[in-house]
């Protein structure tokens, strides 16, 4: 995998994984340092995604942290924390589902999805919390919509979307839309506006 297709959030949660194992002294790193990571990073993908699919990022961390309480420590000073090959069976995965999805940058909801679909104890650990491959798929429809990652920071672009833009269909939906009432050709141009395969009309 290349450094300079990870976006700056995925070498953000790599960086801060390397350091989580550094600080307990384990031996290798491994998916639950990148897991515990994605979670805690601020602004990141992987906690919306987790709580839209309606867990609690937190119990989830506290079930990470206990399954790193359990790993192995180095032994002796200057000892070099090597990436496991359950770690680097991910990032060749996540780069996989980024080709797939014909996004230009591994980000970090790709390393989520590899983790959920790898197999092996991190695939466990997240199903056990209700986690899956489908439902991260989900509930990253209703985070980034249809947006491709094609810049190295996508995730200021999902934050501008729910920032600035309501989900007029989320809404609908709940009821909180008062109905039209007597705009019926209104309403029939718009639809005619939108059936057409190309938009006169910037807003729309």
């Amino acid at each position: 995998m290349r450094v300079d297709k990870l976006t700056r959030k995925a070498q953000e949660a790599l960086l801060e994984a390397q350091s989580l194992a550094e600080e307990q002294n384990h031996a290798s790193l491994e998916p639950e340092h990148l897991l515990a990571a994605l979670l805690q990073q601020e602004g990141g993908v992987a906690p919306a995604v987790i709580n839209k699919i309606g867990v609690d990022p937190n119990l989830l961390l506290n079930s990470v942290q206990q399954a790193l309480n359990g790993k192995p420590r180095a032994t002796g000073a200057g000892t070099q924390v090597r990436t496991s090959n359950e770690l680097g069976a991910i990032l060749r995965e996540a780069d996989d589902i980024a080709k797939a999805m014909r996004d230009e940058y591994t980000s970090t909801e790709h390393l989520l999805m590899a983790m959920a679909s790898k197999g092996g104890a991190i695939q466990k650990l997240l199903e056990r919390h209700g986690v899956s491959y489908n439902g991260i798929m989900q509930a990253l429809a209703s985070v980034r919509g249809n947006q491709r990652v094609t810049t190295d920071n996508p995730e200021s672009q999902y934050e501008a979307l729910s920032k600035y833009g309501r989900d007029l269909t989320e809404e609908a939906r709940k009821g909180k839309l008062d109905p039209v009432i007597g705009r019926d050709e209104e309403i029939r141009r718009v639809i005619q506006i939108l059936s057409r395969r190309t938009k006169n009309n910037p807003v729309l």
